[in-house]
């Protein structure tokens, strides 16, 4: 059984039953007769339902939202934006169904076409820092281009997932298309990974567990997707609104209590405006408001695990200097927002993905050094650049090795914009226009038009 914990107050939520591999095996055989009709259906009607989806989702978006709150400690505000995403995704893949157009490609001798196909039973490995978006990002169009989806959550935060799975049959969809299987990575998540049966898996999760993840897929010559770690800089220029760059410093790496792959935690800051910066984010971070994340006002929530707050922990040793916020004491697994000064650029805080609310301050000299400074790492996720020169934006955003950056913002991920990384940060791409392709097989198709004269 996975015991579920509310991470704010340690009290037990709920347990659940754990997938064996011999549950793993009857699900892709449901899953495999599923896909067959739901392939075999017409674009529209497969459109349809994935409409219906979207819909029941968005008349149960209050109430995933609290769950979400109660099983990995989201705020209340962000939990509504997860389960209002999930929405959107599903709307944004029916949209998807009946334009997976093929090509008509000029050849000599008769007419060459391609044929989109779904892939067929496709395994998602979800984490718990986003349970419910993370997991839709591969689901919707997964199930939008013909494929029966396996979705294993994190052992931490199995609901929303098993929720979502219930509102799915409640839209209409066919029993086994869309299955959810909670259970440990080493059993059911290797399970489904080394199933026959599954065509892909999509893996958001640790670099090194991805690694052995596509090590693995490797042998079956199994397509995967991977959403690996990050240790994203966020660079200020001297030229930049410094006030309006301070102000937004926080929340890029202290959202979702820092436990985002795309959080900004390195912040690179030109030495000339350096000391400036500094007095304008001390006040930024001493007032974010940490706590109870079903009040309306909480801006930062706590840890998903003891775990989790252990590695925190061994980062932010008493001698480092910095920036300390407030957090609760007593039940939960809370830490301080937390900014580090003074530390070398290769130390381990400054180079080591956290996964929490701690981030790094380091100086640069000019765009050269910020860039340097920017790819001292092997992670290439995501990041942002602050400033007023637009030609400075353009040249330091080819330079910086990350597959999403912002100019004057920290927003990274929009579902319908490509999302994924450089180097140890991942392989491929989810969401924006190509999604639905990402699942799909390409079949060429010549026909002759010569034959014999008449």
């Amino acid at each position: 059984m996975l015991q579920v914990l509310n991470p704010a107050t340690e009290e037990l939520v709920a347990t659940v039953p754990a997938a064996t591999p011999a549950a793993v095996d009857a699900a892709v055989a449901r899953a495999t007769a599923a896909q067959r009709g739901w392939a075999a259906a017409a674009p529209a009607d497969r459109a349809r339902l994935l409409r219906r989806f979207a819909a029941v989702v968005d008349d149960h978006v209050e109430e995933l939202a609290r769950l979400e709150v109660t099983e990995a400690g989201h705020t209340i505000g962000n939990a509504r934006w997860e389960a209002g995403n999930v929405r959107d995704l599903l709307d944004f893949a029916a949209g998807g169904v009946e334009r997976l157009n093929g090509r008509q490609i000029p050849v000599a001798g008769g007419l060459d076409i391609t044929i989109l196909e779904p892939l067929g039973v496709v395994g998602v490995i979800a984490p718990w820092n986003f349970p419910m978006p993370i997991a839709a990002w591969a689901t919707a169009p997964a199930l939008a281009a013909g494929n029966a989806v396996l979705l294993k959550p994190a052992e931490t935060t199995p609901l929303t997932a098993l929720r979502l799975a219930e509102l799915a049959l409640e839209a209409g969809l066919p029993e086994g298309l869309f299955q959810v299987l909670p259970g440990t990575g080493p059993v059911a998540g290797n399970a489904l990974v080394e199933h026959p049966g599954i065509a892909k898996i999509v893996f958001t999760g640790s670099t090194r567990v991805g690694k052995s993840i596509m090590a693995k897929c490797a042998d079956q010559v199994k397509r995967v997707t991977l959403e690996l770690g990050g240790k994203s800089p966020n660079i200020v220029f001297a030229d930049a609104d410094l006030e309006a760059a301070a102000a937004a410093a926080p929340m890029s790496f202290l959202d979702n209590s820092g436990q985002d792959c795309c959080a900004r935690t390195r912040i690179l800051v030109q030495r000339s405006a350096y000391d400036r910066f500094l007095e304008l984010l001390t006040p930024a971070i001493e007032e974010i408001v940490v706590g109870d994340p079903s009040d309306e006002r909480t801006q930062m929530g706590p840890l998903i695990s003891r775990a989790q707050l252990d590695r925190v922990r061994s980062y932010v040793t008493d001698d480092l200097e910095g920036i300390r916020g407030k957090a609760p004491e007593g039940p939960g697994f809370w830490f301080p927002p937390t900014v580090l000064t003074g530390v070398p650029e290769n130390a381990p805080c400054a180079v080591e993905e956290i996964f929490g609310p701690v981030a790094v301050v380091l100086p640069f000299e000019d765009e050269a050094d910020a860039i340097r400074l920017a790819n001292a790492t092997e992670y290439g996720l995501s990041g942002s650049l602050w400033t007023r020169d637009v030609g400075r934006a353009l040249r330091a955003s080819r330079a910086v090795r990350a597959g999403n950056l912002s100019v004057n913002s920290h927003s990274s991920v929009r579902y319908w914009t490509p999302f994924g990384g450089y180097q140890q940060s991942g392989l491929g791409r989810e969401l924006g226009p190509d999604a639905l392709t990402a699942f799909t097989e390409t079949k060429n198709v010549f026909i002759s038009t010569e034959g014999p004269a008449l």
